[in-house]
């Protein structure tokens, strides 16, 4: 039923019931997903969602495609991705290889210029057996935000532990850098110090017989009483949201004596909560140092309740972690127990402590600068060198035999091979071991372990001395003590 309204002469005709408001159309939100080392192949019609709106979408597919790659370019690199576009013929399609690296950043849109895609890539071990790992390994390795953006997506594939053990470590470079500051200090004293409230002094103290109480004001050399407090409303946050993940492993009951600790050296001010403005002001002190800035993030993204960017609704800190470096911190871990266990130096490449310089002539002409093993060895005359490789290579060449194994594969394990060799040339004891350890699972280690094949082993004889060559797998999240039995039997063998 419709209802006339006359206005100037002229009759409009409104219903009752006025058609619905449409919903807004937002922008397209897309995330590409995938593992570390693995191949990710999408269509581009169906990723820059062209289906229905082109008769044939293909060549303004193709032109996005270039200007996808090409402004996202530098943040590509950053994630250790390859992009590359293909064409066969009825389709065009990206294909994102990804190595090492895993984490999460936002990506710019080609039509929109914004930030509304995302890249996330996972680590192909989960995180349930990487967070022992962590802890072990004493947390020398972890998840490093990146300075970009805020990915529209917060991960909940990540564990809450994970921002815990980065937003932790940030707190105690905070606290280890804080000056002491000189601030005005009301105080009542026994005796006058600085500016004495006499009035004060007079109608309150005075009079009722309070003579050792004499309310004074003056500097004194202090902490930043509201920075530290800020610091200690951080921590108890963080304590309380550790407590409700126990269930992950004794791990999160390291983190939570980490951060007792933490708590102790600030029980004495009490919890404070900034706003932002206050912390917009400590951010504008002069000389600021990077642990400060990292800390007052730290704190502010315990305020907020931000997590570590991925795929799931709310908005995440961008990240990354090299699983490469990982990796070569776990192998060290496990050799630093291989060498308490036989008596050995330790030397690591990641302290510079096995570098072995290059000298060329002339040296600007030179290409790689020097040999740095990862693992090195030695006791008595014998010499052990690791390196390790974060690289599928271990199951191809564990299930496939080297005839069918893909010839990229081939050539970058006889470049492993040849880099192995290359450091047995710098020892000089008079027996030497070279190692290369590729990660594998919990799974295919016990396998190895009951097929007695935790090693790979090969003789190579020259100039009067032999070099053994070992191939062996690390598995990722099996307890240390475990791993180093077999190890430590085969270097009792090989040195008997």
């Amino acid at each position: 039923m419709a209802t006339k309204l006359v206005r100037h002469g002229k009759a409009r005709s409104y219903r009752r019931n006025p058609p619905p408001l449409l919903p807004p159309q937002f922008a397209r939100e897309v995330c590409l997903e995938l593992q570390d080392n693995s191949f990710l192949q999408k269509s581009a019609v169906e990723f820059f969602g062209l289906r229905s709106t082109h008769r044939d979408p293909n060549p303004t597919a193709a032109r996005l495609l270039e200007q996808f790659e090409t402004q996202n370019r530098p943040l590509f690199s950053l994630m250790d991705v390859r992009l590359a576009r293909q064409y066969d013929g009825s389709d065009v399609r990206v294909t994102l290889q990804a190595g090492n690296v895993v984490g999460a950043i936002p990506l710019f849109s080609p039509t929109s210029g914004m930030l509304d895609y995302g890249l996330v890539i996972q680590p192909r071990f989960p995180w349930p057996g990487i967070g022992p790992m962590l802890a072990e390994m004493g947390w020398r390795i972890a998840p490093t935000p990146l300075k970009l953006p805020l990915l529209k997506r917060s991960e909940r594939k990540v564990p809450p532990w994970v921002i815990s053990c980065m937003v932790l470590a940030r707190l105690k470079a905070l606290l280890e850098s804080l000056s002491r500051r000189f601030e005005l200090v009301n105080e009542n004293r026994t005796a006058p110090r600085g500016t004495v409230r006499w009035s004060q002094y007079a109608t309150q103290y005075l009079a009722r017989g309070q003579f050792l109480s004499v309310p004074c004001t003056f500097p004194d050399l202090r902490d930043d009483r509201l920075l530290v407090g800020a610091i200690r409303y951080s921590l108890e946050k963080q304590r309380s949201a550790l407590e409700s993940q126990r269930e992950h492993g004794g791990f999160v009951h390291q983190l939570i004596s980490f951060c007792n600790e933490l708590l102790r050296r600030v029980q004495n001010n009490p919890p404070f909560l900034p706003s932002p403005n206050t912390l917009a002001s400590w951010l504008q002190r002069p000389l600021r140092i990077q642990h400060f800035r990292e800390g007052l993030q730290a704190i502010e993204w315990t305020i907020e309740d931000r997590g570590l960017a991925g795929v799931s609704d709310l908005e995440g800190i961008p990240w990354r972690m090299p699983m490469e470096q990982f990796f070569e911190a776990w192998v060290e871990t496990v050799f630093r127990s291989v060498a308490r266990e036989i008596g050995a130096e330790l030397r690591v490449g990641r302290r510079r402590q096995t570098v072995h310089p290059i000298n060329w002539e002339p040296s600007y002409l030179g290409s790689q600068k020097a040999l740095i093993p990862d693992i090195w060895l030695e006791w008595g005359s014998t010499t052990l060198i690791v390196d390790a490789k974060y690289k599928r290579h271990w199951d191809e060449l564990e299930d496939n035999p080297w005839g069918s194994i893909e010839e990229m594969v081939r050539e970058q394990h006889r470049n492993d091979l040849f880099q192995v060799l290359a450091y047995a040339n710098l020892a000089r004891t008079a027996r030497v071991i070279v190692c290369l350890a590729y990660p594998c699972t919990p799974h295919t280690w016990e396998r190895m372990i009951r097929r007695n094949r935790v090693l790979h082993k090969a003789e190579i004889s020259t100039s009067g001395r032999s070099i053994a060559l070992w191939l062996t797998a690390i598995p990722m999240a099996t307890a240390v003590d475990k791993i180093r039995a077999p190890l430590l039997a085969e270097l009792h063998s090989a040195v008997a």
